[in-house]
């Protein structure tokens, strides 16, 4: 995965917010010298990470990994594909729109792999539809079960998570931000 454009989007979004590394870091719950790294291109920060300032800034996280310079997304182009190392495979589908309040990825599991996920913003609504594979969604502190061309809509303001059974699953991911207005796209 190239961080490139992590790093650039990182490096303009704290500018544009007027902050401090210490203060980023504040708000974001991620350390100075971790941030200071990201935007060095020194480190690769994995999905938890990105989520965490994503979160701390009232960002979606196609804000932070998505390149920003392509079109809205009506004539079929293809999105950026984000290898976190050790982790979950997101391809980004359709990127925020503020408009509607959402942003959709493609993610991949490989067998047996698991992903659980801190809280995000509060009134974050994720909608996961099965592609391919048998996975499981923790929701409510409970796992359920869901097999291809089956879905699942939670509260992603509490702990959640996603795990393959078997042979991997490939799923889409939506994220419906209620409170969009705050929101803004990679500027």
């Amino acid at each position: 995965m190239s961080d490139d454009s992590i790093t650039l989007n990182l490096r303009e979004i704290r500018a544009a917010s007027g902050l401090s590394l210490s203060r980023a870091a504040e708000v974001t719950g991620v350390s100075k010298a971790m941030l200071g790294q990201i935007e060095r291109g020194e480190s690769s920060p994995t999905i938890a990470t990105l989520w965490k300032i994503a979160k701390g800034f009232h960002l979606p996280l196609t804000a932070l990994i998505d390149e920003g310079s392509r079109p809205s997304g009506i004539g079929g182009e293809v999105y950026r594909t984000v290898q976190f190392p050790g982790s979950i495979t997101v391809k980004i589908v359709f990127p925020f729109d503020p408009n509607l309040g959402a942003e959709t990825f493609h993610v991949s599991l490989k067998p047996g792999q698991s992903h659980e996920s801190q809280p995000h913003d509060s009134g974050v609504t994720e909608e996961v539809f099965v592609l391919e594979g048998a996975m499981e969604v923790l929701r409510d502190g409970d796992w359920v079960a869901l097999e291809p061309g089956q879905g699942l809509r939670f509260a992603a303001d509490q702990p959640h998570g996603y795990r393959s059974l078997h042979s991997g699953a490939a799923f889409l991911n939506m994220h419906h931000y209620r409170h969009a207005a705050g929101l803004r796209a990679a500027d």
